[in-house]
């Protein structure tokens, strides 16, 4: 059963990173594009960044360019979210999936980010 855990979140302050982790089933990862997506309270669920098969694609939301980066591990079946200069807009908790373009797996219980200002 494709299974999608994320880790690596916490509680950090203003201008600081955090890197997330997604370790994920090989059906849930092999020869897709991947991406991280987050929910804020009250909130829907908004696409963050999404890498393709190769990891030679990236694309980000316009709010994390030039402080966000995805990444991804193939032999790992991991995907990686470098998070810096997190602000408390960025809280939310994060989660990852098969990027937009591919049908949803099920979605993993996230890893928490919470940014203190």
């Amino acid at each position: 059963q494709a299974q999608l855990v994320e880790s690596g979140g916490g509680l950090v302050q203003a201008g600081e990173s955090l890197r997330l982790s997604c370790a994920a089933s090989g059906r849930a990862f092999t020869g897709y594009s991947m991406g991280w997506f987050r929910q804020a309270p009250g909130k829907e669920r908004e696409h963050v960044a999404g890498i393709n098969w190769s990891g030679g694609g990236t694309s980000y939301l316009d709010s994390v360019k030039g402080r966000f980066t995805i990444s991804r591990d193939n032999n790992k079946n991991t995907v990686y979210l470098q998070m810096n200069s997190l602000n408390a807009e960025d809280t939310a908790v994060y989660y990852c999936n098969r990027n937009t373009n591919h049908p949803p797996m099920p979605w993993g219980q996230g890893t928490q980010v919470t940014v203190s200002s």
